[in-house]
This record gives structure tokens, sequence and C-alpha cells, in this order.
């Protein structure tokens, strides 16, 4: 009999669900993508029935459903908090408890309540720590039989971050830090402090820290503030956050706005207001401290663990700059980070923590990419996207051979326009792999300002990665290495710098629209002032169509890399059926459509150009 095993994170932001058969991950997915609502933390219903269906199997056959975290652990974490900060905490505490008393101290039976629109039938529930959740998606879907891994996020119950050793089937907590010292809270505070939207805008602030100025004396004050004054860094990566300035321990505000104005000499930045250059400095130094504090949590879980292999996970895992930061360490042989680092990742992490740990299930690694290249969500055949364009009405062209959809659309980009790419399985994370993305070329010096604005709707400064071909990684990053997730950075090789970056010159009077203008790349829409980028590599076997379409961009401009940005606009879910493809299509200033194995066409309509032999319009049985 098999076993299958369904994973759940739910009820504080980025529901999930996925499916564990026999230890092998079937699929996943984020509620948000069937909801349509950006993080949505409900229960993830829509996700469980597709993961389900996917695998094949009925409610009745699962063996556990798994929840990643414990709530009774949590519920004592918050009521100690807040009779820590008696009386200042009293706001957070009338907010808050209602709920748990309500809902969230009866975990075990509100997850009843809602499984029981699947079937009677009482399948056994687990509860593992929100830590060990995060550890063991890390450790399981890797290529490693034993490594170091790294646990890093905001809060789970009472840890912020752990050191645990993985080895065969079991992981074994060695280090722990609990709450309120937390780096992930520490970037969430001046997520906020920046205008940004804590728990999904601290990408944001990795973006924009590329246009602080490290030469400038106000960045290297500020950094300076932060050690002195916000945290007590210590040694082996541990901290302590000064909590006379920070207010998340007792009400819905992150910071102490005061103290922080008279620390920093600039005041809170109001969302969707302007940012000046101390914004983009402060921005850049908690990048350098988060960088610095990873760096020295990844030395100590090496002197402990004595393991040549690293894997990560935790929200902070996704600071692709301090990832590379370690990287660059050599302090591991090899790193391996959960794609979906955060809370969504752990239904996948609580899920293998219930086959290994609870079931005593035997690891075998047959698999170097357990992940599946995060392709783990729904597909759609050819006859169901014929109905949504035929409902839109839209102007489309079928092609038996998906080769002459490559060569189309990679004319396409390389002429300026703008390609929606929709194809197989929805990606599972928050990165657009190729397969829910949005395509342009990286030559172009406008193409950064069109699709932030034009496609996306989003602040102008926000980069975009490259997606390169795996066998060209080196051409154009020297040293870089694969990066199938959109994971690491890597600086661009001087052979593809046009001048001098403005990152190193006196830019404190101009914009950022300005300072976007200065990349001193040959590739602009893709490298950040400091001649880094965001990459993603792609290999020809993991991700073959992907891959098809690079290369033949390659041949017609010799360039083997494109923009890949996530297919969605901004405070919307990245897409995940035709309908939100045709819909985010028209919504847009898109000019083309590449789904399944059609080609929408809106800026030429009738005009396809032909370049097959067997072009014909594809007739559903």
């Amino acid at each position: 009999m098999k076993t299958a095993i369904i994973g759940i994170s739910a009820f504080y932001h980025d529901s999930a669900a996925c499916l564990l058969i026999d230890g092998e991950l079937i699929a996943a997915a984020q509620e948000e993508r069937f909801s349509r609502i950006k993080n949505d933390a409900s229960f993830p219903k829509s996700a469980i029935q597709y993961v389900l269906k996917e695998g094949g199997i009925e409610y009745e056959d699962l063996t556990a459903i798994s929840f990643y975290d414990k709530p009774l652990l949590k519920f004592e974490r918050l009521m100690e908090n807040y009779h820590s900060f008696v009386p200042r905490g009293i706001s957070g505490f009338l907010t808050s408890v209602p709920v748990w008393i309500k809902e969230k101290l009866f975990m075990r039976k509100f997850l009843r309540e809602h499984l029981n629109e699947f079937g009677k039938k009482k399948i056994r529930l687990l509860f593992p720590e929100h830590h060990l959740s995060h550890a063991a998606s890390a450790f399981y879907p890797s290529p490693f039989e034993e490594a170091a891994i790294l646990t890093v996020d905001g809060v789970g119950e009472w840890a912020t971050t752990t050191i645990c050793y993985g080895k065969f089937d079991q992981i074994t907590i060695l280090r722990q830090l609990d709450y309120p010292h937390s780096l992930g809270l520490l970037y969430a505070s001046f997520t906020y402090y920046l205008g940004f939207k804590v728990n999904s805008g601290e990408y944001k602030v990795m973006g924009l820290a590329p246009y602080g100025n490290p030469q400038s004396e106000q960045t290297h004050a500020y950094k300076e503030k932060i050690l002195q004054e916000l945290i007590d860094l210590r040694e082996d990566g541990s901290m302590l956050l000064n909590m006379d300035y920070f207010d998340f321990a007792t009400s819905t505000r992150m910071t102490n706005n005061k103290k922080w104005e008279t620390l920093f000499g600039i005041a809170p930045r109001y969302p969707e207001s302007s940012i000046s250059q101390a914004h983009m400095n402060l921005a850049l130094a908690i990048q350098q401290v988060t960088g610095l504090c990873m760096v020295s949590l990844a030395a100590t879980a090496q002197k402990i663990t004595g393991c040549k292999n690293l894997v990560m996970a935790g929200g902070v895992a996704l600071n692709c700059v301090a990832n590379s930061k370690m990287a660059e360490t050599g302090l591991f042989e090899k790193i391996w980070i959960q794609p979906a680092s955060g809370d969504a990742g752990g239904s996948i992490g609580s899920a293998y923590a219930a086959f290994y740990i609870w079931n005593k299930s035997p690891r075998q690694i047959t698999d170097p990419d357990a992940m599946k290249a995060a392709f783990l969500g729904p597909a759609y055949a050819d006859q169901e996207i014929l109905k949504v364009i035929r409902k839109y009405d839209l102007v489309y062209k079928y092609f038996a051979d998906f080769n002459e959809i490559c060569i189309i659309a990679a004319e396409k980009i390389a002429n300026g326009k703008v390609v929606g790419w929709f194809q197989d399985r929805m990606e599972f994370g928050p990165r657009a792999l190729g397969n829910r993305s949005i395509l342009a070329d990286p030559r172009n010096p406008g193409m950064q300002k069109i699709l932030n604005l034009k496609i996306k709707f989003r602040e102008g400064f926000r980069p975009f990665a490259p997606a390169v071909l795996a066998e060209d990684m080196k051409e154009y990053f020297g040293k870089g290495s694969d990066s199938p997730y959109m994971l690491f950075t890597a600086i661009l090789r001087q052979k593809w710098h046009t001048c001098e970056s403005s990152a190193e010159s006196d830019d404190s009077g101009e914009s950022i629209e300005q300072r976007l203008q200065k990349t001193g790349s040959v590739f602009p829409a893709v490298t950040h002032l400091d001649s880094s980028a965001r990459v993603q590599t792609v290999d020809r076997m993991l991700h073959p169509k992907f891959w098809r379409l690079i290369a033949e961009f390659k041949k017609i401009t010799g360039c083997g890399m494109i923009i890949n940005t996530s297919f969605n606009v901004r405070g919307e879910p990245i897409v995940c059926n035709p309908k939100d493809a045709c819909e985010g299509f028209l919504g847009t200033e898109m000019d083309f459509l590449v789904i399944g194995n059609y080609i929408v066409d809106k800026t030429e309509q009738h005009n396809l150009p032909s370049v097959a032999t067997h072009i014909s319009e594809f007739k559903p049985d």
C-alpha cells in the first residue's frame, strides 16, 4: 500500500498544499494561484483539490496530513511575549488573542472541519515544528546524503534561526535562536520603514539596495548604526535586537519610528512616495548587514557539523545576494536552497518530515532534483487552452511543431516585442522559471522601464532576471555556478561592461530614474548598478522548451540570455490557468502570448509570420 501524505501551510501568509507519495513529490501549489488573492492565507482548499487530482488518489487513500507548525507552542510564545511587554502589548493582545481563542488554539478541530469537505475519514494529523518543516524542505529534496542545514526566517513558534545536521533520513537540531531576536524580523523592519509591505516587499528592499552607493559615508554610517544600536551581532551569527527600537512585539507596527528617525536622520517613507538616495543607501546598509549575518551563520554551521554541503530554507534564504556572499566564502563545496523557502515551502517540509521521521521511511536519493525544477503545479491541454482563446475572441495560430513557435517567439523578442510565455506545469514558489513567464530582450536599454511601467505596473527601479543557457553561464558571468532557481547573483564579466558603474560615483544629487540609465552593461535590462544580476541557468535536459527558445534567440542575436519575469501584474499572483493568462495578456501592453502550441497576436492581428510547413488550426476532439 502506498504512503500518501499531504503537507499544508496556512493561516499566516502564502498558504499551500503538496502531495508526497512514497517519498516522491507529486504536486504542490499555493492557494493564491487559484483564489487570485496575493499571498492568500486561507485554508488551501483549492490547492488540496488540485494535488489530490494530480496524484490520482482519493482523500480516503491518504496516510497522514501534516501541518507545518505547532499552534499550541506558538500560542505559548504569544502569551509570554505579551506578558513580557505589559502594558505596551495590550493593543496587540486585544487584536490577536480573540482570533486564537476562536480558531487557532483549536487548530486540530479547525482543520478537521475544513477537511470534512473532502471526506469523513479521520486521517492522522501531524504537527512538526515550523523550523523543522523548513529544515525538512531543504534537506530531504536536496541531492545530499549529509548536509548542514540553515533555516532563517521571521519567527516560527519560538525559533527564528536554526542550525541542523541532516544525515540520510534524520535531522538533528543543533543550535536555535529564539524570538524576538530575528534576522528576518530585522530585515522586515527595514522593509516597513522604507515604505514596502512586510512579508511580501522584502525583495523590493533587496532590489533597491544596488542603487545605494557603497562608497558613500552615509551608507557606511547607516551600517555602523545598525551594528551598534539596533543589533548585537555575535561572532557565531546569532544576534540580540535592541527592542527599544522595535514595536513588532507589541503592535502591528514594526518599528519605533521616532527612534529610527532620530537614529538615521530620515523619516519613514510612505508607500508610493518618491525614493531618495538616502533610502537607497539605507537599503544597501541592511543588505550588507544581512550578508554579514548569513556568512557568520554559515561559518558556524560548517564548524559544528563539519559538512561539505549546506542546504537552506526560511524566508531569508530567498535573499539571493546574501546567498551569493555565502557561496563566495568557499565554506561549503555545494549549496542547495529550497526554491520555495518561505511559508509555502513549509507544506513540502511538513510532508517530508512526516514521511521520514514519523513514518520512519528509509531515504533513497534517486533524483538529483527531487523538486522537479519546481514544476509541480497544474498543466493544461491544448483543448482547454483553445476554449479560452475562443471565449475571449482572440486572433491565434496553432503550430504543430513547437520548434516553429520558438523561432517565431525568438524573432519577436529580438525585435523588441514583449512575449507572454505559458507552458506545461506551473511553478511552485515565488519565481517564474520559464513556464509562467514574461520574456523580453535584455540588450534593450529601455526594456526595464517598459516592463515595469507598461506590463507589470510597478516601481521603475525593480530589476529583472536573465535566463541564461546553462552552457553560456561562464561566458557572461565568469565564476557563477548553476542557479536553476534564481537563488544566487553573479557579477557580469568585464568584457560585457560599457562604462564605469555609477555605483562607484558621486550620485547623491540624482534621482533613481536618472540612475536607471547608468548600468554600464551591454545587458542593461538585467544588470544592477553593481554589475550583478539574479541569474537563472536553463539546462537543456531539465527545461527543454525554454532552453530551445533561448537557443533560437541566440541564433538570431548571438545573445544566450533573455529577460525572464513572472507572468503577473503588481498585486496579483502569477497566472495559473489559460483564463488568467489571457486576461493578463489583454490587460497589459504585451505584444504576443505563446500559450501551449498557440501564438496569440495583439499587435499584427492576422499577420503572424509563416516559417513552418505544418501550420494548421487545431481542432479539439
